[in-house]
């Protein structure tokens, strides 16, 4: 009879700590023979992770994981990181696809469990230069977003006056656009002087632009007018602001010279921002 010989799963991370995270509170395994209470639960403040970070020292923990759980799971980390500790951020679908968990263990103790025999797999995380250039990224795109619906109601409001304005010029955010809805919420209402206004390189004619400035002056529609175009702008405002800090953040990405040229250029692609920023 051929021998056959029982194989074992290696404990990689002996002091491997599992945190089950969710907005209201964190639970947290540990080896069953660090403490007397291998499991326990924390609150989701900031003094309740610094409990956390110095039960997990008094264990003699040295890496943790836990899952990316919406964006309930990120002071925790940079503050486990901050204190020394490695951290694994993993997937919550490649803890639930590994089989042979107990029916009463508690997702805290399965991801220690997981993450001692070295099952985990870390996602990347940027570092903190590039996170902090990230979220001006997103604050400024979410910024966009809002000040879209301002043209929105813009466009809206002149169309409610029967100004055709959109119709004949493309972008009415640029240069002529907004010196012309600037002047009509000034008080002018003359067709000949709003022309004026209008640049030579649009398209449109002249009699064509003239006669979409002709329309019925509401005194509803030009608040409502007033409101998105002041909105409009306030949004405009916001939105440099972010450019400084990214500004900022790319000088000092230069300084250290940790950015690859082609990724600026990737970047300053998908900002739209002036070359000069990177």
């Amino acid at each position: 009879m051929q021998n056959v010989k029982e194989t074992s799963v290696q404990v990689m991370h002996p002091n491997a700590a599992g945190i089950d995270i969710s907005s209201r509170g964190h639970y947290i395994a540990v080896p069953p023979d660090r403490d007397t209470q291998p499991v326990r639960s924390f609150g989701s403040f900031t003094e309740d992770i610094r409990e956390i970070v110095q039960w997990l020292r008094s264990c003699k923990i040295d890496t943790v994981a836990m899952e990316s759980t919406g964006v309930y799971w990120i002071q925790l980390y940079l503050m486990l990181e901050e204190a020394g500790f490695e951290v694994y951020l993993v997937n919550a679908r490649h803890v639930k696809n590994v089989t042979g968990r107990k029916t009463d263990e508690l997702d805290c103790q399965w991801i220690q469990k997981l993450h001692s025999f070295g099952l985990l797999s870390n996602s990347f995380q940027p570092d903190n230069l590039t996170r902090e250039l990230r979220e001006y990224v997103r604050q400024r795109k979410s910024l966009i977003h809002d000040s879209s619906r301002h043209i929105q109601h813009m466009q809206k409001a002149m169309e409610m006056m029967n100004i055709k304005l959109p119709n004949v010029i493309s972008d009415i955010t640029g240069k002529s656009g907004m010196q012309i809805i600037e002047a009509i919420l000034k008080g002018e209402r003359n067709p000949e002087k709003l022309l004026r206004l209008v640049d030579a390189r649009v398209k449109a004619s002249p009699l064509e632009i003239k006669k979409s400035l002709e329309g019925r002056w509401r005194k509803e529609h030009l608040f409502e007018l007033k409101q998105a175009f002041d909105l409009y702008n306030y949004f405009l405002g916001k939105i440099d602001e972010c450019d400084k800090e990214i500004e900022k953040v790319l000088s000092t990405y230069d300084s250290q010279e940790i950015m690859p040229e082609p990724d600026k250029k990737k970047l300053r692609n998908e900002l739209k921002i002036i070359p000069s920023l990177i």
